[in-house]
């Protein structure tokens, strides 16, 4: 992990950039360019907020999903695959993925 958290932030804003420009290219639904960027998004964004703990006491407001049922490194989510460790983050559109994948298409800003 950087220590530095400048130096992890400007890792995360070249890894954003690098995700954005193989997005706008991609082919195919498992293109493995984007499955790559996204992966090394990911990794430098858990850098970047390690960093910036270890060296100020903060984080960022973000947390990363993962559908990995054996990933239990952080203990929030149970062993068995189950939803219960998710708290707020429930699976709200009830599709069994906890990933974010945009509005619903019923969604209406009443703002507008």
């Amino acid at each position: 992990m950087t220590a530095d958290p400048r130096a992890a932030l400007a890792r995360l804003v070249t890894a954003f950039e690098r995700h954005l420009e193989v997005s706008s290219t991609r082919r195919g639904e498992e293109d493995p360019a984007v499955v790559a960027a996204y992966e090394d998004l990911a990794d430098a964004f858990e850098e970047y907020d390690g960093a910036l703990y270890d060296a100020y006491g903060e984080m960022t407001p973000l947390d990363l999903y993962t559908d990995d049922e054996d990933d239990d490194e952080d203990g929030d989510e149970p062993a068995n695959g189950s939803d219960e460790g998710l708290g707020d983050h429930d699976d709200e559109d009830g599709d069994g993925s906890r990933i974010y994948s945009g509005l619903d298409d019923d969604y209406d800003d009443e703002d507008d």
